[in-house]
């Protein structure tokens, strides 16, 4: 029996209904959350943000904005640092009338990550020969990798590292995917925003199950058998599924592959592990 509406609009405000429900449990062990609203944004609204901020909406996120935008208090995080209890307060997602500071740090976010791992020295430093032969001075470096960066599809967050592909004005761009974005370590989250709604808040929707891992002896969470369908369904491979720039970062992880719908690559080690492993038996 189906549950998830497929009627984007429709859906929509079944995420409302069921996860302000979810809210207004006495269950709920979130404090924060209890009887939490959401809060949408007027058309009029919307435009003036896309003035502010020089960006555009896909007509799919203006929908979301409208009906949900983010809730009526903020996401608390509580965690200890040295004995002492730190208390943070974030937007659930972002508050586009009110988190001004924040949504500016993050649509630099996706660049500044990038041109950091570009620079690490913990790890081997980034770089993609599709970018040239990488310069040998800092400044041509930045310079060289900024060019190819600005050929890049616009991004615009949504919740901490996450991103909708929002270049509305490229029509070569048949996908608006969300990316999770943690420098280079880059995931398509979902090909469009109902499935990365359906990834992102499966607790408060009910739409997961327990699940055994008999080898590590005990459980994790999934989705449910509806909402893995539609997911599955989702990153099926099509030639169509391209994103300018960042697709050659994400397949430069294998686990991320199968954001493309494609197979992992062989790993060499693990095919050499295996193969030691039948000679022995």
């Amino acid at each position: 029996m189906k549950t998830i509406p497929e009627d984007f609009t429709k859906f929509l405000y079944w995420v409302k209904e069921k996860t302000e429900k979810y809210w207004s449990q006495e269950t709920n062990r979130e404090e924060w959350s209890y009887n939490a609203k959401w809060i949408g944004l007027t058309d009029e609204q919307i435009d003036e943000v896309e003035k502010k901020y020089s960006v555009q909406f896909t007509p799919e996120h203006r929908a979301f904005l409208k009906i949900l935008h983010t809730l009526d208090r903020k996401e608390k995080y509580e965690y200890l640092d040295e004995e002492e209890l730190i208390v943070e307060e974030n937007s659930f997602f972002y508050n586009w009338i009110e988190d001004d500071e924040e949504i500016k740090r993050k649509l630099t976010w996706p660049f500044d990550e990038i041109l950091r791992d570009i620079f690490s020295e913990m790890n081997h430093p980034f770089w993609l020969d599709s970018w040239g032969k990488r310069p040998e001075s800092k400044e041509e470096t930045i310079k060289l990798f900024t060019e190819a960066y600005q050929k890049s599809p616009q991004l615009i967050p949504i919740k901490p590292h996450r991103f909708v592909v929002s270049d509305t004005s490229d029509t070569t761009l048949k996908h608006r995917p969300i990316l999770s974005i943690w420098g280079t370590d880059t995931i398509v989250y979902g090909w469009t925003l109902r499935t990365y709604l359906i990834n992102e808040l499966k607790y408060y929707l009910d739409i997961w199950k327990d699940i055994y891992d008999e080898e590590d002896q005990q459980y994790y969470s999934d989705l449910n058998d509806e909402a893995q369908k539609i997911h599955d369904n989702d990153y099926k491979y099509h030639p169509s599924k391209t994103i300018p720039f960042w697709q050659e970062i994400i397949l430069d992880y294998n686990k991320s592959w199968s954001s493309f719908g494609l197979q992992n690559p062989p790993n060499p080690y693990l095919e050499s592990l295996k193969s030691s492993m039948k000679n022995r038996i």
